[in-house]
C-alpha cells in the first residue's frame, strides 16, 4: 500500500522563560492550517507527538510535561498599535486536544525575539543597539503584552548574565509588561468573577476551602496551603507521585472553574485543562529548591506552588505569576494576606525551583480594584531552527 510522504514546515524551537515550544509563522503553515479548526489542531498534535498513551511524546517535539507540550503561531498584526499577533496552543499529552483558552506567560518572552528575527517587526523599528519595544496582541485572551528585547549590532541578543530560577544557564533579560491583565467585564468586576476577594469554595466529597478566584494573566484559583495539607515548600516529587492528591486537586479545580463561570459542569474540566490554574500559598519559611539552592524565608514575601495540566509545575507559569502579582497588589486576597497584607507594588515569591519577583500596578476606582499592568523579567533563546517534518496525511 502507498504511504504518505513527510512534508517540511519552517519552524523554530525556542525556550521562553521556564518553558519550551515550537514556533511557526502563520504564513508558513499549510494553507488549510492557516485557519482555526481540526486541520490545524491535528497538525500541532502530530508536531508535538500527541496523543501518546505512553505519556512520553517520543515521536514528536514535546517532552511529556506541561512546560514543553506547547506551540505558538505568530503573524504580523493588522491591529493598530501592535506589531505581532500571538496565538498559543497548549497540547495535551495523552489525548487529542489542543487547548486555546489561555496564554503562556513564559513563552511570551520568546515572542518578541522571534518576531524581530523573522521579519514580523518593521525593520525601521529595530535599533542598531539598545532595546526594541515589541507590542504583542495576545489573541487567545485579547490582551496586549509589551516586550523589551535587547538588540546588539542589529540582531536579537540572546546571551547575557540574567539568571532565572528554573533555567540552568544565564541569558539576556527580556522585560515584559502585561497590560490591563485583569479580564474585566462591563461591570468592572470580572477580575474577581464572584465579586469577592475570598470565597468559600464548596467541593462535594472533598470539603470547603477559602479561595481567591481571579482572572488576571490567566484564570487562577488560589488556596491556603495549610487548608489542603501542605506547607508551601513542596517540590514536584511530593505531589506528582501522589495520584490521590492529584485527583483531589483536579476535583477542586473543576469546581472552582464552575464557580468562576468558565464551565457549566465538572465533566467539561477535562476539555479545559489549561485553564483555570490551581495554586496554593503560604507565609515564608526556609526550604531547599529542586536545584539544591537554599531559599530563606527572609528572601521571599510568600510561597506559592501551582499546578499545570494536572501536575505540580517545576517552577512557575508566567501567566500564573501575573495572577500572583495582581492578587498580591489587592489587599485582602489570600495571596496578599500570605505576603503580610497591605498595599504593595511587587512581591518576590518562592516556587519549587527558587524565587521570582513580579510587580503589578493596582488602584481602587469607584470601589473596584483595577490593575493597569503587571511586570516581570524572563529570558529566551533559540534552541533549533529549520523545518519540522510531519506525515502529509496527519492533518
Amino acid at each position: 500500500m502507498p504511504f504518505a510522504p513527510q512534508i517540511r514546515i519552517p519552524a523554530t524551537y525556542l525556550r521562553g522563560g521556564t518553558s519550551k515550544g515550537v514556533f511557526f509563522r502563520l504564513q508558513d503553515l499549510p494553507e488549510r492550517c492557516q485557519q482555526p479548526g481540526p486541520a490545524r489542531d491535528a497538525l500541532l498534535l502530530r508536531v508535538i507527538g500527541s496523543p501518546d498513551p505512553y505519556g512520553k511524546q517520543i515521536d514528536g517535539m514535546g517532552a511529556a510535561t506541561s512546560s514543553t507540550s506547547k506551540t505558538v503561531i505568530l503573524s504580523r498584526s493588522a491591529r493598530p498599535g501592535h506589531d505581532v499577533d500571538y496565538l498559543f496552543g497548549q497540547v495535551a499529552i495523552d489525548s487529542a486536544f489542543v487547548d486555546w483558552s489561555g496564554n503562556c506567560g513564559n513563552l511570551s518572552a520568546a515572542v518578541g525575539p522571534f518576531a524581530i528575527a523573522n521579519g514580523l517587526v518593521d525593520a525601521t523599528r529595530v535599533p542598531r543597539n539598545g532595546l526594541c519595544t515589541v507590542r504583542i496582541w495576545q489573541a487567545n485572551i485579547g490582551k496586549t503584552i509589551v516586550a523589551h528585547v535587547p538588540i546588539t549590532n542589529g540582531e536579537v541578543q540572546e546571551t547575557g548574565d540574567f539568571e532565572l530560577d528554573g533555567v540552568t544557564f544565564p541569558a539576556a533579560e527580556v522585560q515584559l509588561e502585561f497590560m490591563d491583565p485583569a479580564d474585566e467585564g462591563e461591570d468592572g468586576g470580572a477580575m474577581f468573577p464572584t465579586g469577592r476577594l475570598v470565597d468559600d469554595l464548596e467541593v462535594p466529597g472533598v470539603g470547603t476551602f477559602k479561595a481567591t478566584l481571579i482572572n488576571a494573566g490567566i484564570p487562577t484559583i488560589f488556596l491556603n496551603a495549610e487548608d489542603v495539607g501542605y506547607t508551601g515548600t513542596e517540590l514536584q516529587g511530593a505531589i506528582n507521585g501522589d495520584k490521590q492528591a492529584l485527583a483531589r486537586f483536579e476535583t477542586i479545580r473543576a469546581w472552582g472553574a464552575i464557580k468562576m463561570g468558565l464551565i457549566q459542569s465538572v465533566d467539561e474540566a477535562s476539555k479545559r485543562q489549561h485553564t483555570p490554574k490551581l495554586a496554593f500559598v503560604a507565609r515564608p519559611r526556609d526550604y531547599t529548591a529542586s536545584s539544591g539552592k537554599p531559599v530563606r524565608a527572609a528572601d521571599v514575601d510568600l510561597l506559592v506552588r501551582a499546578l499545570s495540566m494536572g501536575q505540580l509545575h517545576h517552577a512557575m507559569m508566567g501567566t500564573a505569576a501575573v495572577a500572583i502579582g495582581t492578587a498580591a497588589a489587592v489587599p485582602g486576597t489570600l495571596v496578599n494576606l500570605a505576603a503580610g497584607g497591605g498595599e504593595r507594588q511587587a512581591v518576590r515569591f518562592g516556587h519549587p525551583s527558587g524565587t521570582l519577583r513580579v510587580g503589578a500596578e493596582a488602584r481602587l476606582v469607584d470601589g473596584q480594584w483595577r490593575v493597569t499592568k503587571a511586570l516581570m523579567s524572563r529570558s529566551a533563546r533559540v534552541l533549533m531552527e529549520g523545518h519540522i517534518r510531519v506525515p502529509a496525511d496527519s492533518f
